[in-house]
């Protein structure tokens, strides 16, 4: 591993071909808080892929280009006289430092749960006016229901034990069931949907599963069996138009042996 020389030497590198990139390369130079947001999301997912694949030459490259970025807002700022990157590194110091009482200070917090109560107590007397606002209204709703139920849970307001998370999934499933049988009842349905959906969050949290890596990996897993019956089927010169869903089903079930 390198040493801590390296590292700033490392990044000071980056400082210095961001400043040229910006005065010298035609696309840099016309790039904008708003023209990189976008690009921004999309490195944030590629990221999050790589994470989840646990490919580390891939995290590694991915670290990089979510690091250009926020270099790049920074020299953007620092042009326009707002702050530059080391205003942000400071910021995000002191915060560390004020947030850990625990390590820069003389609070006791021996557990995790005791950190991220601390945690959600300093937000609130930093000015923070719920103990949800920190929660991004851009964030993906299975997120967001994940985040909010864990930071209601931090303050107490919390289901005491996972068992009445079941109770209220049933619940639920009872209620969206006699909603999707009315007419005309879009509305309603979805509501229930989304608590159901909300309560299944619930439940992973209490289980200590993240909802969102669980249903990625099943996106991930249903893709690649999809694509197995796709390559079968062009195997047999067959359209999957032209299969039945008995034909289809029997290449998923070999699909899943070949995965064990």
């Amino acid at each position: 591993m390198n040493s801590k020389e390296q590292k700033l030497a490392a990044f000071s590198r980056l400082l210095d071909i961001m400043d040229e990139l910006r005065e010298k390369c035609p696309w840099d130079k016309k790039q904008t808080n708003e023209t990189l947001r976008h690009l921004t999301i999309e490195e944030t997912y590629e990221l999050s892929d790589a994470l989840l694949k646990a490919d580390q030459q891939e995290i590694k490259k991915e670290l990089g280009d979510v690091m250009l970025h926020i270099v790049f807002y920074a020299r953007i700022a620092s042009e326009q006289q707002h702050f530059d990157i080391a205003e942000v590194l400071n910021s995000l110091c002191e915060k560390l430092i004020v947030r850990h009482p625990h390590i820069y200070g003389d609070v006791v917090a021996e557990t995790e749960a005791q950190v991220k109560e601390n945690w959600e107590q300093i937000k609130l007397k930093e000015g923070n006016k719920s103990v949800l606002s920190g929660v991004s209204k851009g964030t993906p709703s299975i997120v967001k229901a994940y985040r909010m139920q864990e930071k209601a849970a931090q303050v107490g307001f919390d289901w005491p034990q996972t068992e009445q998370v079941w109770d209220k999934i049933e619940e639920e499933l009872n209620e969206l069931r006699q909603e999707l049988v009315q007419p005309d009842n879009q509305k309603k349905s979805e509501e229930e949907f989304g608590d159901l959906l909300f309560a299944m969050i619930n439940l992973a949290r209490k289980s200590g599963l993240n909802p969102d890596d669980a249903l990625e990996y099943t996106n991930t897993k249903f893709l690649r069996r999809f694509m197995f019956i796709e390559s079968k089927a062009k195997e047999l010169g067959k359209s999957l138009t032209d299969m039945s869903l008995e034909e289809m089903d029997l290449i998923w079930n070999e699909a899943k042996k070949l995965e064990v």
